[in-house]
């Protein structure tokens, strides 16, 4: 079945569809209920983000628009230091979008939420003319435990910076398969709850997280050597890329520094605590190839990058538009 203009009338059409893909598969009592607005439990200090996915094409090696949207979601609460709870999701449909495809990506969202430990708790559906694209907004809500102060303003002289795994496995998949591309490169497409709650259940004192989405690695430390007014100076050796992501970055003139990933993240600790954060999230679900990347140092805001050779490369933001329609 093909969706059609009638699904976005609110009438049957919008019923049927709603209640044979949408509610079959994210099965909340809350969202069940279909009021305008869910009600929750909850109190204390909440995060909120929202965020919309365009990704073409909508499936991809490593994961689908359904996998991405709730990983990028919860990775946005969990940079922040909360815990995600609850999630909402609007989908705007091009009419030709085919229902079986759109199946498969709510059940992907479904599974990806399992294991994640969030709820879809509402939702809306929109259809416009089109070619049959797929978009979804969602928003996500988290809450903070007391005493939690994670932002790009605390790095600290002294402080240690990780990277919890491999460079470029989701911009280099993406752009593979768009440029049909044969390899056996895949997403990174993952929510990061497992890592992210080893440290904090350590006790490891950390003072930056970001999730490495859009403009890479590079843009994403320029933008903690501004806040925190230092110097960030990494140690080329030490960042991890594949081999087959390295050897695709030398076809196309890549540079992993400046890919998207979607389940990778930058955490800065206390340097004391450095052997123990690294330690977490090796031992957790995709964190196996995590590195310490470098440190931070006094200075006025840079981003500088030692090469084997000796020589100091300064890093700065990605410039231009870099891959659209990444996420």
């Amino acid at each position: 079945m093909k969706i059609t203009m009638a699904h976005g009338s609110g009438g049957k059409s919008t019923s049927e569809l709603i209640g044979t893909i949408f509610e079959k598969e994210f099965s909340d009592p809350t969202l069940s209920k279909m009021e305008d607005s869910a009600v929750l439990p909850g109190s204390g200090r909440i995060a909120l983000t929202t965020d919309s996915f365009v990704v073409t094409p909508l499936f991809f090696p490593g994961g689908d628009i359904g996998r991405l949207c709730i990983c990028g979601t919860v990775n946005d609460l969990l940079m922040s230091g909360a815990e995600p709870k609850y999630i909402t999701c609007g989908f705007i449909l091009e009419e030709g979008a085919d229902t079986d495809d759109l199946r498969k990506i709510a059940h992907s969202m479904s599974e990806t939420a399992k294991e994640a430990g969030v709820r879809i708790v509402a939702g809306d559906t929109k259809v416009v003319e089109g070619k049959g694209g797929v978009y979804i907004n969602t928003a996500g809500v988290g809450f903070v435990p007391e005493g939690v102060d994670i932002g790009a303003e605390n790095c600290r002289e002294g402080d240690v910076i990780l990277l919890s795994g491999n460079l470029g496995d989701h911009h280099a998949a993406v752009l593979s398969k768009r440029m049909g591309i044969e390899n056996t490169i895949v997403s990174d497409c993952a929510p990061l709850v497992e890592m992210v709650n080893a440290m904090k259940r350590s006790g490891v004192h950390i003072h930056a997280m970001r999730d490495v989405t859009r403009g890479g690695l590079g843009t994403v430390l320029n933008e903690f050597a501004a806040s925190s007014n230092c110097t960030i100076e990494l140690q080329e050796e030490s960042l991890p890329v594949s081999d087959q992501v390295r050897a695709f970055c030398g076809v196309l003139g890549l540079d992993p520094l400046y890919m998207g990933n979607e389940g990778k993240m930058v955490a800065v600790v206390a340097a004391e605590d450095a052997e123990k954060a690294l330690a977490c999230i090796r031992a957790s679900r995709y964190g196996e190839n995590a590195a310490v990347i470098g440190r931070v140092l006094a200075g006025d805001s840079a981003v500088l990058l030692k090469t084997p050779i000796g020589g100091t490369r300064v890093v700065g933001p990605l410039y231009g538009e870099g891959l659209p329609r990444i996420c």
